[in-house]
């Protein structure tokens, strides 16, 4: 007996199995760390070439400005009125340098603006006297001042502080990001250097793991001896695996085939020679069951991927709904919106409704009244399509729920019914995944078991 209507479900399907959390790209990590330590080491080796480069700059430039000092003092003590006026002038003109008297109400601010300064001034007073005075600005202007004095008189000698200071800070900036660039780029390049083969790796072994052994060979010539070696291992592995697949399949084919000629030749010994009505039926269900068995492993060995299309979930659970329909212990009920499209494999997908809604009806019949309350469900959700197929039977333990769709697996309720492989849930699992979608089994609070089917939406 089958329900059907067109509205949407009151309750949406449990959620699906949680994506990965994407991390950070292998390439950008690596280029990060890199260009960290080397920037890093730029900015030490900058501090250290600064320290270490100040203190003999400092030194040297005092020693400059104290023989400028004591050569003008000397000039000036030794010279009458008029050569002294001449000399003052030719020191302006051609040394930039002006020596001018310091008066009593002269304004200062000292000239140790920084370290490198402040060095400068130390190492002065030390070689010209405890009167000696470094100013920045005096009466307002700038530059580098010098007091001192010749017999009693006050002078001030000013020159141009570039002349002998440290290198501007724009100098230095302009090194720093020079070097950064440059560092920057090294750890690009010695960051894809490292990521390469290990994204065709990863890029090989996601083929692999879809079934595409052929193509996800990799390059065994590279320089790099570690690569080369894991390059030979992963293609010899992917040979092994070549083989096994190759062989696995002959031997179901050759299952398949040997077994049924035999099962041909049961069924049609069962309708000639058993009279009695009652064991040639049973004789006959059990030769179907093998059959079906042997279905049930090709089946699960199929490996070529499905094929995709727009596909009508509409018309793919009206038609597996309809060959359960006269089923006496079944009862379905079906909730699914107008025009809901699906990608997927129309008959993969057929298959997979058809496996839940047997695997419903073996084990999930209510025990007051025998029958198999199955409720369908269809709703999506922007990109997606949730399909929920839920029965009201007994459920299963919690603890081997996550064991249902192993191979061979049957539960307690499946190994005391005993008429199946085992394999049912696990190639609903195995085509959804081939599909590009999601399968998960949960327990319903109100009782029984629900399988949750998510789809791309076309």
């Amino acid at each position: 007996m089958v329900n059907m209507s067109m509205d949407y479900p009151e309750t949406a399907p449990a959620p699906m199995e949680a994506r990965p959390r994407r991390g950070v790209n292998l390439f950008w990590r690596t280029f990060f760390f890199l260009a960290l330590l080397l920037f890093g080491s730029i900015v030490a080796w900058l501090h250290t070439f600064r320290t270490l480069e100040s203190e003999p700059r400092a030194v040297q430039t005092a020693n400059q400005l104290a023989s400028l000092v004591s050569l003008s003092r000397s000039a000036l003590r030794y010279s009458d009125s008029i050569a002294r006026t001449a000399l003052v002038k030719t020191l302006a003109d051609e040394e930039h340098v002006r020596i001018m008297p310091r008066e009593p109400r002269d304004t200062f601010e000292p000239f140790a603006s920084d370290e490198f300064g402040e060095r400068i001034a130390e190492e002065l007073t030390t070689r010209l006297g405890a009167g000696t005075v470094v100013a920045g600005k005096v009466n307002g202007k700038k530059g580098l001042w010098i007091g001192f004095s010749i017999e009693g008189d006050s002078y001030w000698l000013q020159t141009d502080p570039s002349r002998f200071g440290s290198p501007r800070n724009s100098t230095w900036a302009i090194w720093l990001m020079t070097a950064a660039a440059l560092s920057l780029a090294g750890a690009a390049f010695m960051a894809r250097l490292i990521n390469q083969p290990l994204k065709k790796l990863s890029l090989a072994a996601t083929r692999m793991r879809e079934g595409d052994f052929t193509v996800s060979l990799l390059d065994e010539m590279v320089a790099t001896s570690e690569i080369r070696e894991v390059n030979m291992g992963f293609n010899r592995m992917a040979a092994q695996l070549t083989k096994v697949d190759q062989e696995r399949m002959v031997m179901l084919a050759g299952i398949s085939h040997d077994l049924r000629t035999p099962l041909a030749r049961l069924r049609l010994e069962t309708e000639m020679s058993v009279a009695d009505p009652d064991a040639r039926e049973h004789m006959a269900a059990d030769i179907a069951q093998l059959d079906a068995i042997i279905d049930k492993f090709l089946d699960y060995a199929r490996p070529e991927p499905a094929l995709l299309e727009p596909v009508s979930i509409n018309a793919v659970i009206e038609a597996s709904v309809y060959a359960v329909a006269d089923y006496p212990d079944m009862r379905i009920d079906v909730n699914i919106p107008e025009s809901i499209h699906v990608l997927a494999d129309k008959v993969e997908l057929s298959r997979v409704i058809s496996n839940l809604l047997e695997n419903a009806r073996r084990y999930g019949k209510t025990a007051d009244t025998g029958i198999a309350m199955v409720d369908i469900a269809v709703q999506a959700q922007e990109q997606w399509v949730l399909i929920k197929v839920r029965d009201h039977g007994p459920g299963v333990p919690p603890e081997t729920l996550d064991k249902l769709t192993s191979p061979f697996f049957r539960g307690d309720e499946a190994r005391t019914a005993a008429t199946g492989a085992g394999l049912g849930l696990a190639i609903v699992e195995k085509t959804v995944h081939r599909m590009g979608g999601m399968f998960s089994l949960t327990n319903t609070r109100s009782g029984g078991l629900a399988a949750h089917i998510k789809l791309r939406r076309t």
